[in-house]
């Protein structure tokens, strides 16, 4: 019985595994001939802030030379629970400090919540809603192509997360690639064979009326996951927009990096209890891959934790009962087949990498530690599934001020 579950969930897999490979092939192409439109969308940018007084005064200048008519676009800044000087700062660029102090509610959902009651109580009404974190810096041509999007029908739009510090460490670097493979090969992908996308966290982008049908309702450790298997549940399919570029502030040390992880894996477990299966049945009585597609990418974090215990308990088997005596597919296999697997995983990041056109001298170095990150996920997710009901919201630090400018002139 042990034998036949350990090889059906091995078969399981390594389906998933070529699945996913598969779909990576279709981002290798990017198309060049995009429609665009007149500027005539009006934007109100949501920034999520806790005490980010270091960083907040670079994304407020940043802001202010969009290209993009400033009479369609206001910012508004979420001060959340906030205990420096961030409102200030706020306000000495002219922009629109919001202030909100609940202690029990504490996170970035409830803070995006709170803001958005707020919002349609102003006589003003803007037909999308942007959503940028304080650390971030956004491409100047981003609301234009937000505008490009909703003007073609686009209701969520998620744009292309980079990283505005890849040099800074071996962590910052392992992030920076990572995100380069899931906007070249996952999520690009998926753009062009017209499937959903799914939400980053920042750089989105929100049709107001279907805010106001829908409510946020994200409220999870995971707000952006959770409100793409939200809408994908309701038929409307986030897409992705390649050329809206914001870069974000990653950690710079693996304790950060892991503390971070940590939340997202908590969160990760909290969404796919509640929308796989749904998502699941309705993409099998529908017939639709693309739910079928958001509902595996909801699982991953199973996924990650079925293979971490799995290669443990074989490596247990082999190593201290002189194994092995569970089957395993993979021993049944040619040597040769295995290399390529292995092959095949590490090339599809540098692949990215490559049609990325990633100038950073540095993270060519740090990717001998590369691996270390990777395999971190593990013991990460393995943790989070035991304290998956911790909804305490953990605070990243942002201290790294990089101007657009800085970012730009080392990608060239």
């Amino acid at each position: 019985m042990t034998d036949a579950l350990f090889v059906t969930l091995q078969v399981i897999l390594a389906a998933i595994a070529v699945y996913q490979f598969a779909f990576s092939l279709f981002g290798l192409h990017k198309k060049k001939n995009k429609v665009k439109y007149a500027p005539q969308k009006s934007f109100a940018v949501l920034v999520a802030a806790h005490n980010e007084e270091e960083v907040v005064g670079a994304l407020m200048e940043n802001l202010k030379q969009l290209n993009y008519p400033q009479e369609l676009y206001d910012v508004f800044v979420i001060c959340d629970n906030c205990t420096d000087n961030t409102a200030a700062i706020v306000r000495e660029h002219g922009m629109n400090a919001c202030v909100r102090t609940n202690t029990n509610l504490r996170g970035k959902g409830y803070a995006i919540e709170w803001m958005l009651k707020e919002l349609w109580a102003l006589p003003r009404q803007y037909d999308a809603v942007v959503m940028f974190d304080a650390d971030n810096l956004a491409h100047t041509e981003f609301l234009t192509e937000m505008n490009n999007d909703l003007c073609s029908g686009g209701r969520v739009i998620q744009g292309y997360i980079d990283t505005k510090n890849p040099e800074d460490s071996w962590i910052t670097a392992a992030y920076g690639v990572s995100y380069w493979y899931i906007n070249r090969l996952w999520q690009l992908s998926r753009h062009n064979l017209k499937m959903a996308n799914f939400l980053g966290g920042t750089g989105m982008c929100f049709e107001t009326n279907l805010l106001k049908e829908m409510g946020w309702g994200a409220t999870s450790l995971v707000e952006d996951l959770e409100f793409t298997m939200r809408s994908a549940s309701k038929g409307v399919y986030p897409r992705f927009n390649y050329d809206a570029k914001v870069f974000d502030e990653k950690p710079l040390t693996f304790k950060a990096s892991s503390r971070q992880r940590l939340r997202w894996m908590q969160g990760h477990f909290t969404v796919a209890r509640r929308y796989f299966f749904p998502l699941l049945w309705q993409s099998i009585k529908e017939r639709s891959l693309t739910k079928f597609d958001l509902a595996l990418y909801g699982a991953n974090v199973y996924i990650v934790l079925l293979t971490f215990l799995m290669t443990a308990v074989m490596w247990i088997d082999n190593s201290m009962f002189d194994g092995p005596h569970i089957a395993n597919i993979y021993g049944h296999l040619p040597l040769w087949l295995s290399y390529f697997a292995i092959g095949a995983n590490i090339l599809t990041f540098l692949l990215a990498m490559a049609l990325e056109k990633v100038k950073f001298k540095k993270v060519y170095l740090y990717l001998l530690a590369f691996p270390v990150y990777l395999l971190s996920w593990y013991p990460i997710t393995f943790y989070a599934f035991f304290t998956q009901n911790n909804k305490q919201w953990s605070h990243t630090k942002h201290t790294r001020v990089v101007r657009l400018e800085e970012v730009q002139s080392k990608q060239v």
